[in-house]
């Protein structure tokens, strides 16, 4: 279990797992602390990408939150204060370790902080790292998929969604493929929890989609028959008959 625990800082406060030993410090949060020791990996992706470090707690990734679309011209880091529990990055800590107390795959947070700037502020989140993992996209660009891997997706998002988990950009970016085959999900900004229903379940599927077609997954010969509809099997059958513990596939 995550045991959620807020530090004040001098200029916003630090939540963090208090379970943790050591326990995270405010600077863990900051991206030049780890670069100045290389200790740390640029990684590309998303909204100005991650960092990957090596902490005193192991592996993590460290996230600073961008924003994206045309209101990054006016402010490429700064949001609207409206209270602490409403911030970005604690938002995304309190789901990511609710999924993970409720044993879905998603990388542990670690620890969350915002810094005021008057009525905006900055966020930052860190996770554990899941290791020896690549994107789902990049199986995908380097067509590297089969039916077991389809399955796999399938049944792991249908648990999600039996959990009333909606991921607010389910794309093939936010999907990592472990060593072992395991399916995770990544990048939970602005998720939230749901009833689970199915016309967001089935919007989910289809903004996965468009990010398949996105990356030419069309190209692939069979698409549809080799990837696609296993894919989809897996999911209706997991959530006909499954629960959000993990399924056999």
């Amino acid at each position: 279990m995550i045991h959620a625990q807020v530090q004040s800082t001098q200029d916003g406060a630090l939540l963090f797992d208090a379970g943790l030993a050591p326990s995270p410090q405010p600077d863990w949060l900051d991206r030049e602390h780890w670069l100045a020791q290389a200790r740390a990996q640029a990684v590309d992706g998303g909204r100005g990408g991650a960092l990957f470090v090596d902490t005193p707690i192991g592996a993590c990734a460290l996230r600073h939150y961008h924003r994206g679309g045309f209101v990054a011209r006016l402010s490429r880091d700064l949001y609207l204060w409206s209270g602490r529990k409403r911030t970005r990055s604690f938002r995304e800590f309190r789901l990511l370790a609710a999924l993970a107390d409720a044993g879905l795959p998603v990388p542990a947070p670690v620890a969350a902080r915002y810094q005021r700037d008057g009525l905006r502020y900055r966020a930052d989140l860190m996770t554990r790292l899941v290791p020896d993992a690549q994107t789902l996209s990049s199986r995908i660009e380097s067509q590297r998929l089969d039916e077991a891997l389809a399955r796999a997706v399938g049944a792991t998002l249908a648990r999600f969604h039996l959990f009333g988990a909606w991921h607010a950009d389910l794309n093939a970016h936010n999907i990592l493929v472990d060593a072992d085959g395991a399916i995770w999900l990544i990048d939970f900004d602005r998720s939230r929890l749901r009833k689970p229903q199915l016309i967001w379940q089935r919007a989910n599927l289809a903004r996965l989609r468009r990010s398949f077609d996105k990356l030419g997954a069309l190209r692939i010969a069979d698409f549809d028959a080799a990837f696609w509809h296993p894919m989809l099997a897996a999911y209706h059958g997991t959530m006909a008959h499954g629960s959000v513990a993990e399924m056999p596939t």
